[in-house]
């Protein structure tokens, strides 16, 4: 089984103290620079940034005067947006990972917003000095760069970017919460028409959820589910979309291919089990459990359209996502942690993993019995 995928240096010695220079420091490290996750960030924050700097461009390059000692072309404006956006946007991209990845879940709001502000001093002065270096590189001039960050006119720049940026972190909150990708297929109208997908569903459950609430009280159990859900983005790794989170429950999917490529959806269930077992320290110290979940699987035909007119949101709807739930719902029956449809295995080209066969067991709401086998890791 590989090991999940560990962007930063050990986190359960990062967090049990309450050390904000250590914490900072290690943040630092990075450890997988290549993952689909950070190029999709970066992909978004350097065309976002691009596309600013060139509506920037055009705005005060068309009919317009510079106010400041610096003048230049339409033409040079233009080439110095294209060269200076992709610059950018690495940076606000990156420092949206470190945000995403290891500080929005561990720090209060106070601290949140103190490092936006020290993020948002840092951006300006990198801005100042790849924008002077960008223009000395296809214009040049005489003056120095304290009197190139005071031009005149420069004001107005950067409440621009300041607010530019402030856009595009909102825009990425929003894609987050409508799903990686779905932000862009929605303003397109893709899912304003129902239509057909073939899909692949995985219903997660945490365990004895019922006596953790009970133990645990209903806001420390919040952030057990926080914690768990949080964990649960390596799914991100093998191309899974966070469909749903219902409680205690998180529902996945793939697109049938790409959930199939690799058997990405089996191996995201062991990749979040191994997670949850390497974290487990973590768990035991501040909920005095280690989380496990159980899950159920099937593959078919759904329809995917836009629901709501005042809460938009995405839909799947079809009995394949029916049909999941029940397995799912089968694994205490079978004492099994991992279930899935007959019809799916069959789908699966592997040996990495060991299927046993359950045979066809009634399931609430269907008419006929679904064969179904148990899966386990044969690593």
């Amino acid at each position: 089984m590989p090991q999940p995928v560990d962007l930063f240096e050990k986190e359960n010695d990062l967090f049990e103290k309450d050390n904000f220079g250590a914490m900072a420091k290690k943040l630092m490290v990075l450890k997988n620079p290549f993952s689909k996750r950070w190029w999709r960030i970066l992909r978004f924050f350097i065309v976002g940034w691009t596309l600013s700097f060139v509506f920037l461009a055009i705005v005060r390059g068309v009919g317009t005067v510079e106010q400041g000692q610096l003048q230049f072309s339409f033409g040079f404006s233009i080439k110095i947006a294209l060269t200076l956006g992709p610059i950018m946007g690495l940076v606000s991209g990156f420092a949206q990972i470190i945000i995403e990845e290891r500080i929005y879940k561990y720090l209060p709001i106070q601290r949140l917003l103190f490092i936006r502000f020290i993020y948002a001093s840092i951006f300006i002065i990198v801005l100042i000095v790849a924008a002077y270096g960008v223009y000395q590189l296809y214009i040049g001039t005489d003056m120095g760069i304290w009197d190139f960050a005071r031009d005149d006119g420069s004001a107005a720049i950067y409440f621009y970017v300041i607010f530019v940026d402030f856009f595009l972190s909102v825009l990425r909150q929003v894609n987050l919460m409508l799903g990686e990708g779905n932000l862009m297929k929605l303003l397109r109208g893709k899912f304003y028409t129902p239509r057909e997908e073939a899909r692949i569903f995985m219903f997660l459950d945490l365990q004895s959820s019922t006596n953790l609430a009970e133990r645990l009280g209903h806001i420390q159990y919040s952030q057990l589910i926080q914690d768990c859900f949080n964990d649960l983005g390596i799914a991100m790794e093998s191309g899974a979309e966070i469909y749903q989170y219902v409680g205690d429950e998180a529902v996945l999917t793939w697109p049938l291919q790409e959930g199939l490529q690799n058997q990405n959806c089996l191996r995201t269930f062991y990749g979040f089990k191994e997670l949850l077992k390497k974290n487990s320290p973590y768990y035991r110290t501040k909920y005095e459990c280690e989380p496990f979940f159980k899950a159920g699987l099937h593959a078919g035909v759904v329809t995917v359209t836009e629901v709501g007119k005042y809460k938009k949101e995405i839909a799947y709807h079809g009995d394949t996502i029916n049909t999941a739930a029940r397995i799912q719902g089968q694994c205490n029956f079978f004492n099994e942690e991992l279930l899935l449809s007959e019809s799916l295995k069959n789908q699966l080209n592997t040996k990495a993993f060991i299927f046993k066969p359950i045979g066809s067991v009634p399931l609430k709401g269907k008419k006929e019995d679904v064969p179904i086998c148990s899966v386990s890791s044969n690593s």
